[in-house]
């Protein structure tokens, strides 16, 4: 009983430390991650690399055979191969109702384990005396059938395994790894908009103080508000200020931008949440039943209202609908407010109009290309239901286009529709960037390009993260990978 739970146990750990060596093998041959490895665990992965040169010369000098021979003694796999082999021996005599004395057993045992000992040892070393496997990962898997070296790894190189175990989670990692583009998207478009106003002729100080301004105050509010300061250390500030969250206080009314942008957050989200919700309701049914029913006078009359919705201008319908349902008939607000509802609705039918019709037509055309698939009519030819085929088959796999284009339409109203909130008197992100866009008032500006990126980024992951709850090929692709 003791020889059995100390065998399990020797197994536990084998397993373990090859899915250890297996997860930092595959992160040393991305560069990203073998990067990460590198700084995430620097002190320990010094010392692993000191060892693994010390390893290559001592198989240099001694041969590599000998070498390995003693590592598998040391890490006990003859013995673990003697045990095996007893124990398949036993279910085979088991099986087969004979018996064998436990000298012959042991013997037999014996050289089945030293066979299997000997692949082991060709499959990890060359007959030139070369080690095929002579890598840091190969060193790392070795030194940690060592209690001591795990305790040093452990020890020194803690947030190595944090990012190990984050690596083994592939559908953590597939998370991790989109946050850490939509990053590098952030940073890459603050970037590109600051060297385009760096470059830019306005000048912001002229534009806040007029034309009767002197030399001396236009002097005096570069140096206020750091503009005399060297491109990079200005490039340095702004690109610090978004990874702590301080976007600095803008030219006009000296305000922190991080908080301006805040209080207009809730107005842009409300509107476009429910403009979006309402869309997606419409939407999908009108495209499904265009797409069932094509070249009917349903798919006929949905499809030119759809045209018609993508053709109307936002602030044309929105000055429309002023007109018409404000001034003449005086139904509803002109111009929003955010303690009345009624004043919400013109503005979300405006911005829910576009919206609807691409979401529409793009159902229809997905759709369309699913329903003359051949497990289609696979599934027809077996007498399924239709409601059974259509849901359960044609709208599941249609959903991937239909939802790129639901994430991209809504990471562009959260962004800020700025026409229709500039028709409305709404005080949102949109109207917010074209009214200090004009000055032209840096901080600002900046500010609401980071929120734009920011929210479009965090759209498409989370765009991504549906895809492989939609498609259970995605999903299998990610474990794959």
């Amino acid at each position: 009983m003791k020889g059995q739970i100390s065998t399990e146990t020797t197994r536990n750990s084998t397993n373990i430390t090859d899915m250890l060596a297996l997860s930092f093998r595959k992160m040393l041959q991305q560069p990203v991650y073998r990067l990460l490895l590198w700084i995430a665990g620097a002190p320990f992965m010094i010392i692993l690399w000191i060892a693994h040169r010390i390893r290559l010369v001592k198989e240099n000098r001694h041969g590599v055979s000998s070498l390995v021979l003693q590592e598998l003694q040391d890490q006990g796999v003859p013995e673990q191969l003697e045990q095996k082999a007893r124990e398949q021996l036993a279910r085979k005599h088991a099986f087969f109702q004979t018996t064998i004395p436990q000298e012959e057993l042991e013997k037999e045992a014996r050289s089945l384990a030293q066979i299997r000992l000997k692949e082991i040892l060709a499959e990890r070393t060359h007959e030139d005396g070369l080690a095929p496997s002579a890598d840091l990962a190969s060193t790392y898997h070795r030194l940690l059938g060592r209690p001591e070296w795990i305790v040093l790894s452990v020890l020194l190189g803690w947030p190595l395994y944090v990012l190990m175990a984050l690596f083994a989670n592939p559908y953590l990692r597939y998370v991790l790894e989109r946050l850490v583009m939509a990053l590098g998207v952030i940073i890459g478009v603050a970037f590109l908009v600051f060297t385009i106003l760096y470059i830019s002729p306005m000048n912001p100080a002229a534009s806040m103080l007029g034309e009767t301004a002197t030399a001396e105050q236009i002097a005096a509010f570069n140096q206020l508000h750091g503009l005399d300061q060297p491109y990079f250390i200005q490039l340095w500030h702004s690109l610090k200020g978004i990874l702590t969250f301080d976007l600095g206080r803008s030219f006009v009314g000296n305000e922190s931008v991080t908080t301006a942008m805040a209080n207009k957050f809730p107005v842009t989200l409300t509107l476009t949440v429910i403009s979006t919700l309402l869309a997606i309701i419409i939407a999908l049914p009108i495209g499904i039943i265009s797409a069932t029913r094509p070249n009917s006078v349903f798919d006929y009359t949905f499809m030119f209202i759809a045209l018609l919705g993508l053709s109307i201008p936002n602030f044309w319908q929105g000055l429309i609908f002023i007109l018409n349902f404000s001034i003449k008939l005086s139904w509803l607000p002109a111009t929003y407010s955010p303690g009345n509802w009624l004043s919400a609705l013109m503005p979300i039918v405006v911005l829910g109009t576009g919206f609807t019709a691409s979401v529409a037509r793009m159902t229809r055309s997905s759709m369309l290309e699913i329903i003359h698939e051949d497990y289609i009519m696979t599934a027809r030819a077996k007498g399924l239901p239709r409601n059974r085929v259509l849901w359960r088959h044609a709208v599941t796999n249609a959903l991937i286009p239909i939802v790129t284009v639901i994430g991209l339409l809504f990471g562009g109203l959260l962004g800020g529709a700025a026409v229709t909130e500039k028709v409305f008197n709404i005080s949102g992100i949109g109207s917010y960037i074209v009214d200090r866009q004009f000055i032209p008032d840096i901080p600002s500006i900046m500010g609401g390009v980071v929120y734009t990126a920011i929210a479009i980024s965090i759209v498409n992951v989370i765009v991504d993260l549906l895809y492989a709850f939609i498609d259970p090929r995605i999903r299998s692709k990610i474990k794959q990978n």
